[in-house]
């Protein structure tokens, strides 16, 4: 059976350089995802065997943990935000003898991004020399890895990073605001020219499909009231991601990639606050990153959302300080 990553993600581009990027997150069980603070500074290992690629992180961030095996979603310190996405035409490189790019496992994608850049530019430009290949892993229940990724910063600009037919796919553009799950980013972008001609107050297309997600999504983050009051922009936000959202509960017969959105984020990057709700939660919360210590040596903390607790507010100040995460390690 195919993963089911099903996901939408939106980049607002508002006035006095307001950016928030918003993203759902679709799956069919529970992905007991909690939320975790990193510092800056932390040794890094790409948990793919003897010749990962190692760093060390230059920045620290926030982001949502899925079974505590990875991160799926975040944002760091100087407002880069990772969105991982599935992807199921994804195929990833078969490395050749004595490749000289290191693996990474699939787990540790966005958190490379939130460790290493500050723009989309800075990421794009180290991506195309591919200092690294990506080796899938399943999902602890059993799902395949294939995923493509999504970044964003704090200027607006955007870039989509896709595995098609072994080779590294990297579109990059401001106006690439949307993304959600197949097909390939490049068919996404000719499907919306489409409705674009039909105009989105003339009719929309309005099925849980991922094409038709994007319609929506492309439509809507363009069309609400621009403001650079931040809280009201969050919540128009909130409000795009929702309607291209799969009600809980909801699943298409012989299309397990097609699940119920089970939580939800906004990023703020100008104001660098991250927002999370649970689709299963009465309560929308936020971290604001300026109230964390992400300096060097500082603990990693976590938010554990996986006991019941119910959090409201700004809750920088109930991370509690944690075991780093153990990314899963990919086989080779």
């Amino acid at each position: 059976m195919s993963t089911v990553l099903a996901c939408t993600r939106a980049v607002y581009l508002g006035p006095d350089n307001l950016v928030i990027t918003g993203r759902s997150m679709d799956w069919v069980n529970d992905m007991e995802s909690n939320l975790w603070a990193f510092p800056s500074g932390m040794e890094r290992h790409g948990a793919a065997g003897p010749g990962s690629i190692e760093w060390t992180s230059q920045y620290g961030s926030v982001g949502t943990g899925v079974w505590d095996i990875g991160i799926a979603d975040g944002m760091n310190e100087k407002g880069l935000v990772a969105n991982m996405l599935y992807l199921t035409e994804s195929v990833y490189p078969t490395p050749a003898p004595n490749d000289p790019r290191a693996p990474l496992s699939l787990t540790l994608w966005p958190q490379y991004m939130l460790d290493n850049f500050a723009t989309v530019a800075e990421a794009v430009e180290a991506m195309e020399q591919e200092p690294f290949y990506v080796i899938p892993v399943e999902s602890p229940d059993g799902r395949a890895g294939t995923v493509h990724l999504s970044i964003s910063d704090a200027t607006g600009d955007s870039a989509i990073f896709e595995y098609v037919d072994g080779e590294l796919m990297i579109h990059h553009s401001r106006d690439y605001q949307v993304m959600t799950n197949s097909p390939t980013f490049d068919q996404q972008l000719a499907l919306n020219q489409y409705w674009e001609q039909i105009g989105g107050l003339t009719m929309l297309p309005g099925t849980n499909r991922a094409a038709d997600r994007f319609v929506r999504a492309s439509f809507y983050i363009n069309s609400i009231p621009q403001t650079a009051d931040p809280k009201e922009a969050a919540a128009s936000v909130f409000s795009v991601i929702r309607n291209a959202s799969v009600p809980l509960g909801f699943t298409t017969p012989d299309r397990p990639d097609i699940s119920s959105t089970i939580w939800r984020t906004v990023a703020d990057q100008t104001n660098r606050r991250y927002f999370f709700e649970s689709t299963r939660s009465p309560n929308v919360f936020w971290v604001n990153l300026d109230d964390l210590d992400l300096s060097p040596g500082a603990p990693v903390r976590k938010l554990t959302l996986t006991d019941g607790a119910v959090f409201a507010g700004n809750t920088a100040d109930q991370f509690q300080p944690s075991e780093p995460l153990q990314f899963l390690e990919a086989a080779r």
